[in-house]
């Protein structure tokens, strides 16, 4: 299963992988991308505001 979500207001990829049990998420943006992952939807967003979070702060001092 292949979808998006939105992570604050930051369209991600989404899938999940039945091999690992968990749901993946990828969010690209022009100088960068970040993946994250979670075993449920609500963790998955979670993780992907990190993420989010993590890579515009990375982007930020280039």
């Amino acid at each position: 299963m292949i979808d998006s979500i939105e992570i604050d207001g930051v369209p991600a990829v989404v899938h999940f992988d039945a091999g690992a049990g968990l749901f993946r998420g990828e969010i690209t943006l022009p100088r960068g991308s970040a993946d994250f992952f979670a075993p449920d939807l609500p963790s998955l967003r979670e993780e992907g505001r990190v993420s989010l979070r993590v890579l515009r702060e990375a982007l930020a001092r280039l």
